[in-house]
């Protein structure tokens, strides 16, 4: 059996995460509890509370979110939390195999005409998959020599 958690790990993505976050939080503790106006044309108190939140779910969300994979030899199970679950067995599946995708415009859940749907935290490899009736997605991986060995060793069994 194959198993991989993947994470949103990139380091700039969590400082352009964290940091309109902490701009709220200083608002705040500015405005609200010194009772100074932040910023030369400021929110008015509900507002700044509103951006400071939103601000602060932002990371959060990022945290929750996770992308786990299980093979064997029965199915591709994976869970996009807190997006989407899929389980496809291996009798509907017409090929797979690991590829350079590159980043199809970015990380998360993307389109692309050539792969189908992407889901992918990170780096430029995934298991694409063809499905007998034509759709297609991939599911990206860090483990790219792991998931290589592993479908190797299904082929031979």
């Amino acid at each position: 059996m194959y198993q991989e958690k993947q994470r949103f790990t990139q380091w700039w993505l969590w400082a352009v995460l964290v940091f309109p976050a902490l701009i709220g939080l200083f608002g705040i503790y500015w405005q609200i509890i010194l009772g100074k106006p932040f910023g030369d044309n400021p929110m008015s108190d509900t507002g700044l509370i509103v951006f400071a939140v939103s601000m602060i779910a932002l990371p959060l969300l990022f945290l929750w979110v996770r992308l786990e994979t299980r093979i064997d030899d029965a199915r591709i199970e994976f869970n996009y939390v807190p997006f989407m679950k899929m389980s496809v067995v291996w009798q509907n599946v017409e090929s797979a195999q690991v590829l350079d995708y590159g980043t199809v415009g970015g990380w998360g859940i993307k389109h692309s005409p050539e792969y189908g749907t992407v889901y992918a935290t990170g780096g430029d490899y995934g298991l694409a998959v063809k499905m007998k009736g034509g759709k297609k997605f991939v599911i990206g991986t860090q483990k790219k020599e792991e998931l290589d060995a592993f479908l190797a060793k299904m082929k031979t069994a």
